[in-house]
């Protein structure tokens, strides 16, 4: 029995993490109780990879995206990112985008590990647009590169986006779309940026376990917590959020 008259998507969780080990199955039943139609759930490493499919192919509503993670290079070899790529390629008619992968620079200052970011990026984006999957892009102080490597692609959309205000516009007008996770609940930069943000370009996620909008770990029910306050900051009615960005996920990741 839903709690609430609409739909909303997580358009970005990782319930496979060790977070939810204990209670997984619970947290989905939450979520799906609090309106919570779908989830997508994204991998960053070939063994979060490995587990998104699974729990995908376990639950209808649950969608895969697999990735390549900007903060998970540093425990990998070439070899290992290669893997990941292949692994990616050959369950591409499984997933509905590639990613999460991009340019992390706040977690590292170092500029040759910067450099293996942007080459090994660029192989996902060459991936992405082999496969015609959208883009997830995980982009932190960064987001400006990130944007100017993925322009000529047609589905793109910036997951956790915190970036400026004109990037997040250029990125708008290239057709992109822009997802908010639930932190804007606690940070006055991501309010100002749902204000901006064309509602027919918005998506809603969690990031969940990451970026709880209430104490400790966050999960796919909390994401109505962004609605609500999405819609007080646009002046709309909860509904209006939930039916566009439940729309829009379904939109840029080919969702029936």
């Amino acid at each position: 029995m839903k709690e609430n008259a609409y739909e909303v998507i997580d358009s970005h969780c990782h319930l496979d993490f060790k977070n939810f080990k204990k209670d997984r199955d619970e947290v989905i039943q939450r979520a799906r109780s609090a309106g919570v139609v779908t989830m997508i759930n994204s991998g960053i490493d070939l063994i979060t990879n490995e587990r998104t499919l699974k729990l995908a192919a376990s639950h209808p509503f649950i969608y895969p995206t697999l990735g390549l993670s900007p903060n998970s290079l540093g425990y990998m070899s070439d070899g290992d990112v290669q893997a990941v790529l292949d692994h990616i390629r050959e369950h591409s008619a499984e997933i509905v985008g590639v990613g999460e992968a991009g340019l992390d620079y706040y977690r590292c200052p170092d500029l040759a590990g910067r450099r293996r970011q942007v080459e090994i990026f660029q192989k996902v984006v060459d991936l992405s647009g082999e496969l015609d999957l959208p883009q997830v892009i995980h982009a932190r102080q960064a987001e400006d590169e990130c944007l100017e490597m993925v322009r000529h692609l047609e589905k793109v959309v910036f997951h956790c986006y915190g970036g400026s205000m004109a990037t997040m516009k250029e990125a708008v007008d290239l057709g992109f779309y822009i997802s908010l996770a639930t932190v804007v609940c606690r940070s006055a930069h991501h309010q100002v940026l749902a204000r901006n943000v064309p509602l027919e370009s918005l998506l809603i996620e969690t990031d969940s376990p990451f970026l709880s909008p209430r104490r400790g770990r966050n999960e796919p029910s909390y994401v109505l917590d962004s609605v609500a306050l999405i819609a007080r900051i646009k002046d709309i009615s909860l509904e209006d959020v939930a039916r566009a960005t439940t729309r829009n996920a379904r939109r840029a990741f080919d969702l029936q």
